[in-house]
């Protein structure tokens, strides 16, 4: 695998006092995965998946399968194996004007997307009937709330949001919400009185944290592409049949760069030309200033040169270490999750006595608390059992803590104080089902059956898929991607005399290997020329 030098991954006493905020972008045959560092500590983690369907914020046309009134709900046939659920509180106020509007243009009575000449109708009650405003088999816009989670269908919404950098625009409203994270009195007053000038009519507005001390021409750019989006959905609606999407959300790589990037980001690390050019144009409309801090890197797997993989094992792990020697046991059932802290073997030298080491402990244990959340995605109840601390003074200190390391997570979430055998439960909210990684490996020769074949046979076995790809699949390179003890047997031994040299001469094909963290002892992956995958029959 290739190395990256330079300055920018130097990290000296002086430099680890700054807290520099990086986004790596590693495109693989897999997918795109992304992650967020501070001071190249792993903060959050994402992926897209090219075949990953109903993510939160896409808008379908659906149609009403089935009502359920003793639930106040009813399920909607979205295209998913399941049907999404909707709740009557989940059709908003202005549901009524909405469904008019929706059927207006399916019928081909309304042709623009433009709400000013649009009547709005009265409020429904709040404590209203589901079966009063829909029918079963009626058509309905419905954007989905939260992905299929566990053996659940999508959770739906027909209150229609699109976001952006800035703003949120909600159509059939004509309220202004500000975020609740601005809290400056005078900018909130700046800001309110800007969007009241320039949204259109019946156009309801949410300004985001990040619309804070923007200018208003930032503010009218970021209207007039939401405003463009939405009439381009309108567009598309008459010539749809439900059921069938009508807008996608945006690809994960734009959504992470609109909901995190700020002007505290240091660096953007890309591996693939064509992913580099499209985060350059995004910041070139959405970020100018911040254009030049994207980096390409000719790295196969920058996950690996970041030391990201490392990470993500120890930070997946049922057991998570800390450096003082603390650590953290995680379990997660179906309806919670558990974190227990443990003092191990922390070194105390500086401690006066127990009470001070729980406190130490557990302050240093709430920082990664509030992380593993943040980079793991649990959402729902979270019970954390920290070391029982008998000062009340101390209790209200890990209150505190718990609650300031969280302010950075965006999830809406709430933290009880700890109750009086030293748990703290929090709510944090679930939009999708909590981030997964197999953080163990099962022997990749016995299968887990405990008897292991001669070591020599996968040399043979090797041979032979190399053998295939020059001959039968006609081959003239192959990039083999291998665990590194793999890569330096292949390797081992003088350049003309390594196994990868007489294969090469063997087989008239010019090899290249490279090794992987995250792969397996003994997982090899085949990659042609162009970088993709060769799937061996």
């Amino acid at each position: 695998m290739n190395t990256i030098v330079g300055a920018d991954f130097l990290c000296s006493d002086q430099l680890c006092l700054i807290v520099n905020v990086e986004l790596v972008i590693s495109k693989s045959p897999k997918g795109v995965q992304l992650a967020v560092l501070q001071d190249r500590q792993l903060v959050e983690l994402h992926h897209e998946d090219a075949t990953q369907n109903y993510a939160v914020g896409d808008i379908y046309l659906g149609k009403v399968r089935k009502m359920v009134p003793h639930l106040n709900a009813a399920f909607v046939e979205v295209g998913h194996e399941r049907d999404a659920f909707l709740h009557y509180l989940d059709l908003g106020p202005h549901y009524a004007t909405t469904n008019q509007f929706v059927r207006g243009v399916l019928a081909g009575q309304v042709q623009s997307g433009h709400l000013s000449t649009v009547k709005m109708l009265p409020e429904i009650p709040k404590d209203g009937g589901i079966k009063d405003q829909i029918g079963q088999a009626n058509l309905i816009l419905v954007q989905v709330a939260k992905e299929p989670i566990s053996n659940k269908g999508p959770r739906v919404t027909c209150e229609i949001t699109l976001a952006g950098r800035y703003l949120v625009l909600v159509p059939f409203s004509n309220k202004v919400s500000l975020s609740s994270r601005i809290e400056d009195d005078k900018e909130r007053d700046r800001l309110r009185k800007l969007i009241q000038n320039i949204r259109p009519a019946n156009f309801g507005v949410i300004i985001r944290t990040q619309a804070v001390e923007t200018t208003v021409q930032e503010l009218d750019q970021d209207l007039s592409e939401l405003v463009k989006r939405w009439e381009q959905m309108v567009k598309a609606l008459p010539k749809a049949k439900a059921p069938q999407k009508i807008l996608g959300e945006l690809d994960k790589t734009s959504a992470v760069l609109r909901d995190i990037l700020s002007d505290k980001f240091t660096a953007i690390h890309v591996n693939d030309p064509a992913l580099a050019a499209s985060v350059k144009t995004y910041l070139d409309s959405n970020a100018p200033e911040l254009k030049d801090i994207v980096k390409e890197h000719k790295v196969d797997d920058l996950f690996d040169a970041f030391n990201i993989h490392r990470q993500i094992k120890s930070s997946f792990a049922k057991q998570v270490n800390l450096k003082s020697g603390s650590y953290l046991i995680v379990e997660h059932t179906e309806a919670m999750h558990v974190i227990d802290v443990n003092s191990g073997n922390r070194k105390q030298a500086s401690v006066k006595d127990q009470e001070e080491n729980a406190l130490q402990t557990n302050l240093e244990c709430a920082s990664e608390v509030a992380r593993l959340l943040r980079l793991r995605d649990m959402g729902g109840i979270i019970c954390v059992d920290f070391i029982d601390m008998q000062n009340k003074d101390n209790q209200k200190k890990l209150h505190d803590a718990l609650r300031d390391a969280m302010k950075t997570d965006k999830a809406k979430h709430n933290v009880l104080a700890p109750s009086r055998f030293g748990v703290v439960e929090i709510t944090r909210e679930r939009v999708k089902p909590v981030t997964q990684v197999k953080t163990t490996e099962k022997c990749p020769s016995c299968h887990g059956k405990g008897t292991v074949e001669a070591s020599v046979l996968f040399t043979d076995q090797l041979e032979n898929e190399v053998r295939m790809v020059a001959q039968e699949y006609k081959h003239k390179f192959v990039q083999m991607v291998v665990n590194p003890l793999v890569e330096a047997y292949i390797n081992k031994g003088w350049w003309w005399n390594t196994l990868r040299t007489q294969w090469q001469k063997k087989y008239g094909i010019k090899i290249q290997v490279e090794s992987s963290t995250s792969a397996e002892l003994l997982e090899v992956h085949y990659l042609d020329a162009q970088g993709e995958e060769i799937k061996l029959s």
